[in-house]
């Protein structure tokens, strides 16, 4: 029998925290290996206690979520774990310094229960994941500042169905969407995502959103 993926949640609003074990612990696949109101303490514990996912809130006292997950994920870890922020604070740059710092996701708090759920399956497994409200935020909070480069356009190793794909993903739309404006399954969807993330070299979506608006694939 497969193990379970072994949590730790790091929140400083104890309601929050019961509220998240409750809804974790429920499931069969899943197991909390511990619980923690800072960053610092989440930091000490994963050491201890070495859990699969990190369930990470951003604004804590004694250290902030940001500066946790860099110390836990960040380049240069020896052996780093996977983080997913999960949090109220809906796309200040937070968000984007999270992701730079090494979380494998982000997740706002209002998100249901299930997604939550899916997010640590996902994180846990080696992808990365992003809520699609986030990166729609993301794309209208930061596509202003990204320039295209010199030779945009110009030989991207991507066919033109998946140049289709990526502007979508820069969008900001979800599997879902982007299989409902292209009229294919969800599972196509996630082989294009794949196929583009891989033949380009990026870690995530946010990364995808990013190289689409520098060669001017989006504007």
């Amino acid at each position: 029998m497969t193990e379970p993926i072994r949590v730790l949640i790091c929140d400083d609003q104890v309601l929050i925290r019961t509220g998240l074990a409750t809804i974790i612990d429920a499931q069969p696949d899943l197991e909390i290996a511990g619980e923690c109101g800072d960053g610092q303490t989440a930091v000490d514990l994963v050491g201890e206690l070495r859990p699969d996912v990190v369930v990470m809130d951003i604004r804590m006292p004694v250290l902030d979520g940001i500066a946790a997950t860099r110390l836990l994920a960040g380049a240069g870890v020896q052996h780093p774990v996977k983080v997913l922020v999960v949090t109220t604070f809906n796309l200040d740059e937070y968000v984007y310094e999270a992701l730079r710092a090494g979380a494998s996701g982000f997740l706002l708090k209002d998100a249901p229960p299930d997604r939550l759920l899916q997010g640590i399956r996902t994180v846990a497994a080696g992808a990365a994941l992003l809520d699609p409200e986030v990166t729609r935020q993301l794309v209208g909070r930061y596509a202003a500042r990204i320039r295209p480069t010199d030779g945009a356009g110009q030989d991207i190793p991507l066919t033109p169905r998946e140049q289709e794909v990526l502007r979508l993903i820069a969008d900001g739309l979800s599997n879902t969407e982007i299989a409902a404006a292209l009229v294919i399954s969800r599972e196509t969807v996630k082989t294009f995502v794949s196929r583009i993330l891989t033949k380009l070299g990026l870690r995530d979506r946010v990364q995808a959103v990013v190289y689409a608006y520098r060669h001017g694939l989006v504007t």
